[in-house]
Parts: C-alpha cells; sequence; structure tokens
C-alpha cells in the first residue's frame, strides 16, 4: 500500500504523535461562533503528505464522499472539512504505524 509506505518516514510518524503540528487546532472563536484554525507550526512535508493524501481520498474513496456531503450538509466549509480528515488519516496511521503493519 503506497500510502503506509509513505506514513513509514520518521517525519510523519512524529506529526502524528505531535499536537506541535499543522493539524492542532487552535480555538479562534468570536462571538457565539465556536471556530478553530490551525496551528502554523509543524512538519510541512508530513502536512503535505497528509494533504495530498486527504485531497485523493476526497475523490476516489466512497466513505470519504459520503462523509464529505454530511459534513458539507452540517454547514462546514470545505477546508473545515479537510482538517478533520487530516486528523482522522493521522490517527489512522499512527494505529497502523504502531501496530507495525505494512499491508
Amino acid at each position: 500500500m503506497e500510502l503506509v509506505r509513505l506514513a513509514m518516514t520518521p517525519a510523519l510518524a512524529d506529526v502524528t504523535r505531535s499536537h506541535g503540528d499543522d493539524r492542532a487546532p487552535l480555538p479562534a472563536s468570536s462571538g457565539k461562533t465556536q471556530r478553530h484554525r490551525l496551528n502554523r507550526g509543524g512538519d510541512r512535508a508530513a502536512n503535505s503528505a497528509l494533504h495530498l493524501a486527504v485531497i485523493s481520498r476526497m475523490r476516489m474513496d466512497p466513505r470519504t464522499k459520503a462523509y464529505v456531503a454530511r459534513r458539507t450538509a452540517e454547514g462546514l466549509s470545505k477546508r473545515e472539512i479537510i482538517r478533520c480528515l487530516k486528523r482522522y488519516l493521522a490517527r489512522e496511521l499512527y494505529v497502523l504505524l504502531r501496530s507495525g503493519s505494512t499491508t
């Protein structure tokens, strides 16, 4: 699996278990609106790999397409949906990396 081979890079392994990366949300609420913004620190190469994987999933994976449709109906922007998917994918990859699975 190409994505798992990509995930085996040390940089991505570090990103998936740290909160100092680009996926960790920071509060940016104003008035009645509860929002988060992305932390601009972290490993840019690992974030780029996650971003490409998420964009590919949004185009090709039926489960991700259904998730995007549901979240869009809930009123989330595309950027917010991508942020959620990156965090989900990072958690998924971390479990694979911890188990030592390469399939």
